[in-house]
């Protein structure tokens, strides 16, 4: 674990290099999904390109639906989400081909993997069969699959494989380790490690923090009344758990 964290965090700090301007701007959005009950109201934050994020807060604070918003797939009443220049409720073609979204709850089409990257490979012009293998076998899976006969634990994987084979520059997942077993959630953090790249920035909402403590180089905390904390993960570990309880304790 401590071989795979040190790799991330080179590969890390080598994206802070690259990168000075926050790219994900979220500035005074209102949303609600009733008129008269608000999930966000002038909610600000800001996601600085490249590494991983970890997005935490209590059940129903609207984690998931932040990351809906940052992906388009929710529109702000007020307010405005601003990715890498586009705003991404108007779907346009040059945002799309950038972002992928593992939300928590999903369903796959009953035809092989091999079916299923060639209807979606035209759309992610970056996408790279050789990090889609490599993936899959980190996950000790081959490219031989047909979807329709998987379990659910086994389509989460491929779904994230697919995810970290798109190449996009914006990856968000939904809990991503739900449904995954303690074997399992080894691999998916050696499959992150081996996925990422400097260029690419990932946002992970979770409740299993310590799925995912390692990976992060970020940890965000949100609640309904906004930001909590914003804090940059360096190499020594922190225990998530802990911080959060303590965050959260002090609102």
């Amino acid at each position: 674990m401590k071989k795979f964290a040190y790799i991330h965090k080179l590969i890390y700090f080598c994206s802070v290099l690259l990168n000075y301007y926050a790219m994900i701007h979220v500035q005074d959005i209102t949303f609600g999904y009733r008129k008269n009950q608000k999930v966000w109201e002038n909610f600000s934050i800001e996601f600085k390109d490249g590494g991983i994020y970890g997005l935490l807060g209590k059940n129903g604070v609207g984690k998931s639906t932040l990351l809906y918003l940052i992906s388009g797939l929710l529109r702000p009443a007020e307010g405005m989400v601003d990715v890498d220049g586009h705003m991404p409720h108007k779907r346009e073609v040059a945002f799309l081909q950038d972002i992928f979204i593992v939300p928590e709850e999903f369903a796959l089409p009953n035809v092989s993997l091999r079916q299923y990257v060639a209807a979606i490979r035209p759309f992610y012009p970056n996408f790279s069969v050789e990090t889609l293998h490599m993936v899959l076998g980190e996950f000790g899976m081959g490219a031989e699959q047909h979807l329709g006969q998987l379990s659910m634990g086994q389509k989460k994987k491929v779904y994230v494989a697919v995810a970290l084979a798109s190449n996009t520059r914006y990856l968000l997942m939904d809990e991503p380790t739900n449904g995954l077993d303690i074997l399992s959630k080894k691999q998916f953090r050696r499959a992150v490690v081996a996925g990422m790249n400097p260029q690419k920035t990932l946002i992970v909402s979770t409740h299993n923090v310590h799925d995912v403590e390692n990976l992060l180089d970020h940890v965000v905390i949100v609640s309904n009344k906004g930001v909590l904390l914003e804090q940059a993960i360096g190499a020594d570990s922190v225990d998530l758990e802990n911080l959060f309880v303590e965050t959260v304790g002090r609102e």
